[in-house]
């Protein structure tokens, strides 16, 4: 391989390891926690730890060279999986197939550039809004169909802004369009998506990500978080319970740990009852005195225009949080996504 084409990936791999421990100790605890889902700090360490000795092999002039054969491993491998350690001739054959894979779902992501659509779904009513605060945004929602023909909806959030994270939120989204009707569970699709991203030299920082499936028969919604931000579920008939049910990270960020594994979880929904979905932009909306709109001003808004529609809901959630940043520009990336029962 050429030295140049070794010093461009260890470029790469010097951003994402000082993104990474950017992001370690400028982040408060409590918003490490929720990306990190189950997982705790140490396994960012051993992320660390990878990249370390990726970028040490490129420095030494050894991270092109086959373990086996001692010859060269091939640009397209490494531009891949920069941890990969042997040539293409001498991998074995179930990993020659996972590659070719790879290679030939990388090529159908360059191409699938689909429009999103709001879906008509028996029992559900859906209104979505998503505003850049740039240009671009790195901000992502989508609606698409399961294996089983179940309808799923997706929202993820790159922790960076401006080009370099929409571009990435363009290749989330042909990726998902191309695994999720290949799968039939949440957590296959943020383990594939993982997989995927996670050695990629072009991935520079990691992404939270929520992806639902629904079935309109059951009104049972299967759901894995890889990180974002738990979307509220208000139930006005709480039954004296507390009516607000906050769907919490089962696995870390996409791209964030080595060893990330994606659980899925279910709930049961009921008629009139309010799922929102939101990234980073709401509740860190702030007022002219520096105040987040925060989660719990979030939850008491939802439990007060409850009774409203979905596309109601949306527009008044839009007003209130204009109102309280007085229509200052936006600092974030802001996407909402509002599920009514029916």
């Amino acid at each position: 391989m050429e030295a140049t084409m070794v010093s461009r990936i260890r470029d790469r791999l010097v951003v994402q390891r000082q993104a990474l421990t950017n992001w370690l100790r400028g982040t408060p605890a409590d918003k490490r926690q929720v990306r990190l889902g189950p997982a705790n700090e140490q396994a960012v360490q051993v992320r660390l730890q990878v990249l370390d000795e990726a970028i040490d092999r490129a420095e030494h002039d050894t991270l092109d060279r086959c373990e086996v054969c001692h010859g060269h491993i091939e640009p397209e491998l490494l531009e891949m999986d920069y941890s990969c350690c042997v040539c293409m001739d001498d991998l074995s054959p179930e990993q020659k197939r996972r590659l070719e894979s790879d290679l030939e779902l990388s090529q159908q992501v360059q191409q699938a550039l689909l429009p999103q659509q709001v879906p008509d779904i028996a029992g559900l009513r859906l209104a979505a809004f998503s505003q850049p605060a740039r240009i671009v945004s790195g901000d992502y929602f989508d609606f698409f169909q399961f294996q089983n023909e179940m309808p799923g909806l997706a929202i993820a959030d790159v922790v960076d802004k401006g080009l370099a994270a929409s571009l990435l939120m363009a290749s989330l989204q042909a990726s998902l369009r191309i695994i999720v009707p290949e799968s039939q569970s949440p957590a296959d699709v943020a383990d594939r998506l993982n997989s995927l991203l996670i050695h990629n030299v072009r991935m520079t920082q990691f992404m939270t990500m929520f992806l639902g499936r629904y079935d309109p028969a059951t009104r049972i919604l299967t759901y894995a978080n890889a990180g974002h931000n738990p979307p509220l579920l208000y139930r006005p008939q709480g039954n004296g319970g507390d009516p607000f049910t906050w769907l919490q990270p089962t696995g870390a960020a996409i791209g964030l740990i080595e060893q990330s594994e994606f659980k899925t979880e279910s709930i049961a929904l009921q008629p009139g009852d309010v799922l929102l979905l939101y990234t980073d932009g709401v509740t860190d909306a702030r007022n002219p005195q520096g105040e987040d709109f925060g989660a719990a001003r979030l939850a008491e808004l939802v439990r007060q225009i409850s009774n409203l529609s979905a596309q109601d809901l949306l527009r008044e959630l839009r007003l209130r949080l204009q109102d309280f940043t007085r229509n200052r520009p936006i600092e974030d990336d802001t996407t909402i996504i509002v599920g009514k029962i029916e």
